[in-house]
């Protein structure tokens, strides 16, 4: 984390409305993964609950498929990251119930929380705090495409990032990538297989995974006659001597 990280994109929108803001306020500290000053992130005890394993939601957006899927799985600890603050209150309002009517009680619905922390922040700031193999499943849906050449190293799956997510797999875990942009999932195809790390293992890629939640990103793009594509990669299993020196040389 002492190394700065260069962002890009939006972190704040259109002003919160009080309620969300309300929400922000009062649950947003209760909910932030707590990082420690030395060591790494001991995620397993950051949950009210002992969870089974753990997964991480990597941009969630507007929370709607984190709160759906850890609601699904009670007993699965989720860690969402959004560097986005509208989207932050987005997700603590689908938790409380309060994302359809705008209202709502300051208290988020019994057994929607136990299994949620959230950074809200860019997840590379943690990407070294984490231990190896912490998560089960890493989500990377609908990330924003870059489409314009000279800014394609922004996109999230690059040099840097995918040692990294390598590390932070469980030998056993899956890596999900769901996109409606032709480009991008040419271009996740070709900096995975150029990493040696990955392997995609998912034949039919436009037909979702079994009990997919789709986000309202995925709703839209089909409602416009976008075809989503569904991308699971798997670990080529290796030994970890060296396998982030290169990603070092790529920090955005």
């Amino acid at each position: 984390m002492a190394e700065m990280l260069r962002f890009f994109g939006r972190r704040k929108g259109k002003p919160i409305r009080s309620g969300r803001a309300e929400l922000m306020d009062k649950w947003l500290p209760k909910l932030t993964v707590k990082v420690p000053v030395k060591g790494k992130i001991k995620l397993e005890k950051q949950f009210k609950i002992i969870p089974e394993s753990i997964e991480l939601e990597i941009g969630f957006g507007g929370g709607e498929h984190l709160a759906e899927v850890a609601r699904l799985q009670p007993k699965t600890g989720f860690v969402g990251a959004e560097p986005f603050q509208n989207g932050v209150a987005s997700l603590l309002a689908h938790l409380n119930g309060s994302h359809e009517t705008g209202s709502g009680e300051l208290k988020l619905t019994k057994g929607r929380v136990d299994n949620i922390r959230i950074w809200p922040g860019d997840i590379r700031e943690l990407f070294d705090k984490f231990p190896d193999g912490i998560f089960k499943r890493i989500y990377l849906l609908y990330p924003d495409p870059w489409p314009k050449k000279r800014h394609a190293e922004r996109r999230f799956i690059n040099n840097y990032n995918i040692p990294h997510l390598y590390r932070l797999l469980a030998d056993d875990g899956e890596l999900m990538l769901a996109t409606d942009v032709a480009p991008y999932v040419d271009w996740a195809l070709e900096k995975m297989a150029e990493s040696s790390l990955f392997q995609q293992t998912k034949k039919t890629i436009h037909i979702p995974p079994k009990n997919w939640v789709p986000t309202r990103y995925e709703k839209k793009g089909i409602a416009a006659g976008r075809t989503p594509t569904y991308l699971i990669f798997k670990k080529k299993i290796k030994k970890m001597k060296k396998v982030l020196d290169g990603s070092k040389k790529n920090r955005l």
